[in-house]
């Protein structure tokens, strides 16, 4: 079998191994709006767990990509397309990180029977999800312009942190009693701040593979 076509058959299955990958974390990104919205604790718990499955799919890829470069000796253009692999899964793995770390605030806040209005934050997590969606999108269709919008994209999210912040600082100034638990969406917040911040590395990190170019 011809080197260059075997090398391109490992790409591809890199390829699909990172759609695989971003469709799990969809799926934990749902579940975990799903738990913050109804301060459903089994379902933050899934999340959690699901964590494991989606790091050793990080470990699998890596390997992969070493395999790879060892056994093919990949010119310029091919190793480029594995570094862009490398930095793309490993900001997917963070993003999972973040659902993990988002779950166990909402288990803690559980405990806590807090009545602080948080309309704001759900919002936040839904344009966290459509960023992110989009982002795999961009990933599997090579969609530049898309994943251009999507770098743009992330100043709202920062402004969404930015006005959570406010809002729960006027909170705790009114209400002493509710510090833990503002505490606690404070940081998920900036969790979710955070997961946009992965989405746009890789939508850069697209860029680069589709073109060359590092933004």
């Amino acid at each position: 079998m011809p080197a260059r076509y075997e090398f391109e058959r490992e790409l591809n299955r890199l390829h699909k191994d990172i759609i695989k990958m971003g469709a799990f974390i969809e799926e934990s990104i749902e579940d975990m709006i799903e738990a913050l919205n109804t301060h459903n604790v089994e379902l933050a718990e899934k999340v959690i767990k699901k964590d494991d499955l989606i790091d050793e799919m990080e470990r699998k890829i890596e390997a992969e990509c070493i395999i790879i470069v060892a056994r093919q000796q990949p010119i310029a253009t091919d190793l480029r397309d594995i570094a862009s692999i490398l930095k793309i899964v490993t900001d997917l793995e963070r993003i999972a990180d973040h659902c993990e770390d988002i779950s166990d605030y909402v288990i803690k806040l559980s405990s806590l029977n807090s009545q602080i209005p948080i309309e704001i934050i759900p919002k936040m997590a839904e344009a966290v999800k459509d960023m992110i969606g989009d982002t795999i999108d961009a990933y599997v269709r090579k969609d530049i312009e898309l994943a251009n919008e999507i770098i743009i994209r992330d100043k709202n999210i920062n402004q969404y942190f930015h006005n959570v912040v406010d809002k729960l600082i006027g909170i705790i100034e009114k209400d002493g009693t509710e510090a833990r638990a503002v505490s606690h969406y404070m940081f998920i917040a900036k969790y979710l701040e955070r997961m946009g911040d992965h989405a746009t590395n890789i939508a850069e990190w697209i860029v680069y593979f589709v073109t060359g170019e590092i933004q």
